[in-house]
């Protein structure tokens, strides 16, 4: 029922604003969609954002749009479908980027879906792909202002130097990523558990343990409660195969 009348909301404002709709409102519905994990409030924000008669015009609105396709597709759709949805993702950011070259949420995003999109492809072609993530998460690094968005960046270069297959990978600059990362947003367990899974793969079990019990213990950022409860559940995984808490 909450669904409807927000579906509802948002089409009356949509017509009333003559197809528009602010920045500020779609992205706090944005946010509060992440946060829940919404999946009809994030499917209503896109149809009324792809709708808007000044999307292709707005830099910001093409960042929130492109934002909430990249979190659809994380949450909202299942197998082969995501791959279309991240698409969409990269597609609209570049779009803002090409609007505003100093949007550094719209680089993170593009970067993002392209970290997500190369899951989908040949592990040849993935490489291919990695210039362009490294591109736009390396420019989103450097002009971010946004704390919790340069998070997200640093981690996720973080992930790149941790998870890519030899002779690409470099542990120590993993960790450095992550550790800086910590810096911006000390509250996101996310971070933690990436950290466990990078001492892991370094063979540092005590250190590993030490960072899912982090993740477990941990207040929720108050934007991400889903994420932090998805986080939890993975460190409880871990910390029993390595014995408990």
């Amino acid at each position: 029922m909450k669904n409807l009348f927000l579906i509802l909301f948002l089409s009356v404002f949509v017509i009333s604003n003559l197809f528009a709709i602010d920045f500020d409102t779609a992205n706090k519905i944005f946010f509060e969609a992440r946060r829940d994990r919404d999946v009809e409030k994030i499917k209503a924000l896109i149809s009324t954002l792809e709708g808007d008669k000044d999307l292709l015009t707005s830099s910001q609105l093409l960042t929130v749009l492109a934002d909430s396709y990249l979190e659809y597709g994380l949450w909202g759709v299942e197998g082969k479908e995501k791959e279309k949805i991240y698409e969409k993702a990269r597609s609209y950011a570049e779009k803002a980027i090409k609007l505003d070259p100093n949007n550094g949420r719209a680089w993170y995003i593009a970067g993002a879906s392209i970290g997500r999109l190369a899951q989908y492809r040949g592990i040849v072609q993935s490489l291919f792909m990695l210039k362009d993530f490294d591109r736009y998460i390396s420019k989103a690094i450097e002009i971010l202002n946004d704390p919790l968005y340069r998070t997200f960046a640093l981690l996720a270069m973080g992930m790149r130097y941790r998870d890519v297959p030899w002779p690409l990978y470099n542990y120590e600059k993993a960790e450095s990523y992550m550790k800086e990362a910590l810096k911006y947003t000390p509250i996101y367990p996310n971070i933690y558990l990436e950290l466990g899974y990078l001492y892991l793969k370094m063979g540092k079990k005590d250190l590993a343990k030490e960072m899912f019990i982090r993740v477990v213990k941990s207040d929720p950022h108050p934007w991400l409660i889903k994420t932090h409860e998805e986080s939890v559940n993975l460190a409880k995984k871990e910390l029993e195969k390595l014995g408990g808490i």
